[in-house]
């Protein structure tokens, strides 16, 4: 399976720069996976595509203000940090820029001395491994003198911080937002709760993949990054309960599908586990842990729209994400959402 087959024409003009004002007011497309068809919503109507007893999965994971800028401490030269991972105790894995003036045992300097970073590994690609050092608490340092880790193809300052945040995100450690979840309220998830709904919580904190192009050709090639994932035993009985009583499963974002089918494809069921996953969905491969979808529109030749594509066919994918082009919505990471159903 070529990786060419994954690509689409998209404008530019396309690429939602910033969050709308509301963020259930994004436009929302419903895609039936089993007969391609397409219709026009607004975020605020998925619930009526939800039905008492079935489960929403949301990824509960926090976007830690990652994004560091410091000085290498002999030539002060300015250097970008992005923590990545936190891989043991003090030491994470990072994307530098530029990499190639960082080798191990150098030192990069935050806040005046506040936060010392020193180079412990060099990797690939931009990756370096450092050892942080600092004072106090390590996440109100990164707080105060980190920025929100936006994606390359986002140009303008986001003026509020937390609009890269969902609603219900708490648990930090992630690079970058699941963000299928931004479009949620709390007023919404509350009505959703309302009408019987089980609002089911896992976490997965999305690495490095996010910002790494596929650059194969073949699709089987790819390696796919791994990444941290919860699911816990709560959360395990109620996705089982909804199984059993012949309900849906509706994953909100890939993060989400990623967790379900890993533990799934594990056990057969849903189970308390925790661990990395590096789970690659691409089509010719099924997905039984999900019965439907909430995603955004995502990069052409990317991960997610080989995941996606498995789930609905890459030929509805392919014709559907046509129409959005057609039909004005707003891609990535600030854009319109989609629902396979």
């Amino acid at each position: 399976m070529n990786v060419e087959d994954f690509d689409y024409e998209l404008d530019e003009s396309l690429i939602a720069q910033t969050p709308i004002k509301d963020r259930d007011q994004s436009r929302l497309m419903i895609l039936d996976k089993k007969t391609g068809e397409v219709t026009h919503k607004h975020f605020q109507d998925i619930i009526d595509f939800l039905e008492k007893g079935d489960s929403l999965v949301i990824n509960d994971t926090k976007v830690l203000p990652a994004r560091l800028i410091g000085e290498k401490e002999e030539t002060r030269a300015v250097i970008e940090v992005l923590l990545l991972k936190n891989t043991e105790r003090d030491i994470w894995e990072c994307l530098v820029k530029p990499a190639r003036r960082i080798h191990i045992g150098d030192r990069v300097s935050f806040g005046n001395g506040k936060l010392t970073a020193t180079c412990t590994k060099v990797a690939d690609e931009g990756i370096r491994y450092f050892e942080f050092s600092y004072q106090g608490i390590f996440y109100e340092l990164l707080e105060e003198m980190g920025t929100m880790p936006l994606p390359p193809y986002i140009h303008e300052q986001l003026e509020d911080q937390n609009r890269y945040q969902t609603v219900y995100a708490k648990e930090l450690g992630s690079a970058a937002a699941p963000t299928a979840g931004l479009h949620f309220t709390k007023e919404l998830l509350e009505r959703i709760k309302e009408k019987g709904i089980n609002i089911v919580h896992v976490t997965l904190h999305v690495g490095l993949g996010t910002f790494r192009p596929v650059k194969v050709s073949k699709v089987e090639d790819h390696k796919m990054h791994s990444e941290y994932y919860i699911l816990s035993g709560e959360s395990a009985e109620i996705l089982n309960k909804t199984r059993e009583n012949h309900k849906k499963i509706i994953a909100v974002g890939t993060t989400s599908t990623r967790v379900l089918e890993t533990v799934y494809r594990k056990y057969g069921k849903f189970k308390q586990d925790s661990g990395f996953t590096d789970i690659f969905i691409y089509p010719g491969q099924e997905v039984n842990s999900i019965d439907g979808l909430i995603t955004n529109f995502h990069l052409p030749k990317s991960t997610l729209v080989m995941l996606v594509s498995a789930i609905a066919g890459k030929e509805n994918i392919m014709n559907a994400y046509k129409i959005a082009t057609k039909e004005k919505y707003r891609f990535f990471s600030f854009g319109d959402a989609m629902f396979i159903k």
